[in-house]
């Protein structure tokens, strides 16, 4: 969430931020709301201190004296209007508490203007994208493909969207997971092994909730979510926690499956591997300090980037514009790799700065070690990569003309194998 006090100060660089983001949030109610429950703060305080000083007037009366007994009176009524205000206070906070949760995280200045995804800006091409041949195919209309990646068997199973990786396939998923950690460890990043289930806390500490409740899974009986992103459970390790200034910066990734509901979604955009409901990832999380955070939010983009390179993957990076950033984000990178058989770019990662807005929502925060007081984190996490878009990418510029798959030398120790091919 974003700092009560700037909004406060600022309302009107609030809803520029808002209105660069396009997304409606009705910021007069929600600082009207905070002017009733500061005004409520200091009368409950009033309250409190009369009742203070009829305390005080009590301890020098005489016990049973009509002036003891007309204060007493006079307490009981004081310490009912208390009561009657905390309870109308509780409300209010709790009403508020709600209300700002719906504020987004403001853009930074560098951010471009823009609605959509067609205004968004690439900064950064890579790689050749191969020549237009005959052979090229979508990986979901390769003849054999069932040998490596079975989605009928999958929809049987669970529904459409939960696929089976099979003999090679599985291979080279687990092979693209091992090669993501293994270089997130050398790039200095921790691994950490993470919950696939988390509570309501967590989620609204990383703004799922309220933003995309729609777009989780959830047990009813115990109010778990299932998670979309390593990147929830990743943040809220440190959740309720003061750091040391001097374990700045903390690096961390974590592999999981991801899960996603992805409702509304149709057509090409989820056929094959495209959009699916289940899918593994590694995530990157970062705690830094604020000063620091937009310069750690390129180094991370970098290193998403020479993933894609050791892959030989041929890939654009963009720099969202507002419209098209997430609801959490101040600023935002997203990484897309080319697909020859479908001719079309797949976003592979997003790295993201999300400033104090999540640290603030999770109460993380770090001891400033010249003042002694807490102060609060920046984070950001990058997705370092998805799985089931690289395994296209790989799958359909990797087709060669007589059907087998050759794989980036990067993986052929993971694979054990420079091709896979039809059995």
């Amino acid at each position: 969430m974003i700092d009560p006090k700037f909004l406060r100060e600022n309302p009107d660089a609030v809803r520029a931020g808002i209105a660069k983001k396009h997304i409606k949030c009705d910021l007069d109610a929600i600082l009207t709301l905070d002017e009733k429950r500061r005004s409520l703060i200091a009368e409950a305080e009033t309250l409190r201190a009369q009742q203070k000083a009829a305390n005080n007037e009590m301890s020098q009366l005489a016990k049973g004296s009509p002036e003891f007994i007309a204060k007493v009176q006079e307490m009981k009524a004081v310490s009912a209007d208390v009561k009657a205000k905390d309870a109308e206070l509780s409300a209010v906070e709790e009403e508020w508490g709600q209300a700002v949760l719906n504020i987004p995280n403001l853009p930074d200045a560098s951010v471009p203007e823009g609605r959509d995804e067609s205004e968004n800006v690439v900064v950064r091409e890579f790689g050749e994208i191969p020549e237009e041949a005959d052979f090229q195919t979508a990986h979901y209309d390769i003849d054999w493909i069932e040998q490596i990646l079975d989605l009928p068997r999958g929809a049987k199973v669970s529904g459409a969207g939960f696929p089976f990786f099979v003999g090679d396939g599985a291979k080279l998923a687990r092979g693209l997971i091992n090669f993501f950690l293994n270089e997130g460890g050398k790039a200095g990043f921790e691994e950490i092994g993470v919950p696939f289930l988390v509570n309501a806390d967590s989620a609204t500490a990383t703004g799922q909730l309220p933003d995309k409740e729609g777009q989780m899974y959830q047990t009813v009986e115990d109010g778990l979510y299932a998670i979309p992103t390593a990147e929830v459970p990743l943040t809220n390790f440190f959740r309720d926690e003061i750091l040391e200034e001097a374990d700045l910066p903390v690096y961390r990734c974590g592999h999981s499956a991801c899960f996603r509901r992805e409702a509304g979604s149709h057509g090409k955009e989820v056929r094959g591997l495209n959009r699916v409901h289940q899918f593994d990832k590694v995530e990157l999380l970062k705690w830094v300090k604020p000063e620091s955070s937009m310069d750690e939010l390129e180094t991370l983009r970098g290193y998403a980037e020479s993933l894609l390179e050791k892959l030989g993957l041929p890939f654009r990076t963009l720099l969202m514009c507002g419209g098209d950033m997430g609801f959490t984000n101040c600023k935002q990178y997203d990484l897309e790799v080319w697909a020859a058989g479908q001719k079309r770019w797949l976003e592979v990662s997003s790295c993201s700065n999300f400033g104090s807005y999540q640290a603030r929502r999770a109460r993380i925060r770090y001891r400033n070690s010249e003042t002694g007081k807490p102060e609060i984190v920046h984070t950001l996490n990058g997705s370092g990569l998805a799985v089931p878009r690289v395994f296209v990418a790989i799958i359909e510029n990797g087709l060669q003309e007589d059907g087998r798959i050759r794989l980036p030398d990067a993986l052929v120790p993971y694979v054990g194998k420079e091709y896979i091919e039809r059995k």
